[in-house]
C-alpha cells in the first residue's frame, strides 16, 4: 500500500485510511461463523487493514474482538497486536444517564474486547430533545481522562449539536456520519465546521452497500425482495430519496468511465472519492467475515489519483439528484424525529 494508507486521527493515533467495517456481524447480511470470521480477521489484519468499526449493539462484534485480539498475539505477537485498532460505539437507549451507566458500559466493551482501554469510543444519541447527551459525554470525558479510554468521538451527530457539544468545551476528535457520491450532506455544513475545529469525519454508507459497483450497472431496478442484505434495503431506499433508476445508472456509468481511465473498480472510484473530501479521515467498508472478502480490490484506492476532470465528470452527473439537505436534513437526522 502507498504512503497514504494510514493518517492521524489524533497526534499518539494513527489509522488506516479505509476501516473494516463490523455491521455485517449484527445481522441481515448472511450467518456469519464465529472461528471463520476470526480467521478473516486475521487475513484483513496481514493484508494491511489493521483498523476495525464496531459497536456495542452489533451483535458479537465486541466479542469477536477479542477473540481475535487473543489470537493476533498468540499467533503474531505483541508488536502486531499494538498495530490493530478497534472503535467500537456506545448506542443507549433514550432516557436519564447516570455515572454508574456510563461505566458500566465502558467496562462492559472493555470486557469482551479484552482490552484495558478503548481505542476510540463512539458516542450516539437518539433524542435531541433531551439533552442528558451532554451529561453522557462529560462521564465519558472523565473516563477518557482516567485512561479507560483513548479518544472520544462522535457517531450521526448533525452540525448544531456538534456546535453545542464543542462549545460545552468536550472534547471529540471524530464523528461517524453517512457520506457517499449519492448523499453529499456533510459538504454543506459538517465537514466545513470538523475542518474548522480539528474534526475528522470517519464516512460510512460509502459504496451503498454494493449498490455503488459493477454488478448494478446497465441492470434494471432491483425488485425489494433482490436486496438481499441489510445494508443494501437500507441505502436503495436512500438513493430512491435522491433520485431515480436512471439517474442512478448515469453516476455508474461515469464512474466505469472514471474506472476505467484508471484501471480500477467503481467501488475505487466512489471511495477515492469521498476520502479526497478535506474533513475526511477514513471511509469505513463492511466486512462480510467468513463470506466475501474483497481485500485486492480495496487495496487498489490507496494507489488511485482522482484528476480535476474526473472530479467534474462525477459532480455534473451527481449534482443532478434532489438536495439530501433539504429532503431529510443534515447528518444524522434520518435516525430521528424533526
Amino acid at each position: 500500500m502507498s504512503n497514504n494508507r494510514t493518517i492521524p486521527l489524533a497526534p499518539d493515533m494513527s489509522m488506516v485510511r479505509i476501516l473494516n467495517g463490523m455491521w455485517q456481524v449484527s445481522g441481515g447480511h448472511g450467518r456469519i461463523d464465529p472461528q471463520r470470521a476470526v480467521a478473516d480477521m486475521l487475513a484483513y489484519h496481514d493484508a494491511g487493514f489493521t483498523t476495525w468499526d464496531l459497536a456495542d449493539h452489533y451483535g458479537p462484534a465486541e466479542d469477536l474482538i477479542g477473540d481475535f485480539r487473543r489470537k493476533l498475539l498468540a499467533e503474531r505477537g505483541a508488536a502486531a497486536l499494538a498495530s490493530s485498532l478497534a472503535f467500537t460505539k456506545w448506542v443507549p437507549m433514550p432516557g436519564n444517564i447516570t455515572r454508574r451507566d456510563v461505566e458500566n458500559a465502558v467496562h462492559r466493551s472493555r470486557r469482551r474486547m479484552g482490552v484495558e482501554r478503548l481505542d476510540l469510543l463512539q458516542f450516539h444519541w437518539w433524542d435531541y430533545n433531551n439533552p442528558a447527551y451532554l451529561d453522557a459525554l462529560r462521564y465519558l470525558a472523565d473516563l477518557r481522562d482516567a485512561g479507560e479510554i483513548r479518544h472520544l468521538a462522535l457517531t450521526n451527530f448533525d452540525t448544531a449539536h456538534l456546535r453545542t457539544i464543542t462549545e460545552a468545551g468536550i472534547r471529540v476528535v471524530a464523528n461517524q456520519v453517512q457520506y457517499s457520491l449519492v448523499d453529499q450532506r456533510p459538504d454543506a455544513l459538517l465537514a466545513p465546521y470538523g475542518v474548522a475545529h480539528d474534526i475528522r469525519l470517519l464516512a460510512y454508507g460509502t459504496l451503498m452497500g454494493g449498490l455503488l459497483s459493477e454488478r448494478y450497472l446497465g441492470q434494471p431496478e432491483p425488485l425489494s425482495a433482490q436486496l438481499d442484505t441489510a445494508s443494501l434495503g437500507k441505502y436503495k431506499r436512500m438513493l430512491d430519496t435522491w433520485g431515480d433508476w436512471a439517474l442512478f445508472q448515469d453516476v455508474l456509468r461515469t464512474l466505469k468511465a472514471v474506472a476505467d481511465k484508471h484501471g480500477v473498480s467503481i467501488a475505487n472510484v466512489a471511495t477515492r472519492a469521498v476520502l479526497d473530501r478535506p474533513a475526511v479521515a477514513g471511509v469505513i467498508i463492511g466486512a462480510r467475515l467468513g463470506l466475501a472478502e474483497h481485500l485486492a480490490d480495496t487495496a487498489r484506492v490507496f494507489s488511485l489519483a482522482l484528476d480535476d476532470t474526473d472530479r467534474a465528470q462525477i459532480a455534473a452527473v451527481t449534482g443532478q439528484g434532489r438536495d439530501l439537505m433539504r429532503a431529510i436534513g443534515d447528518c444524522g437526522d434520518e435516525y430521528r424525529h424533526r
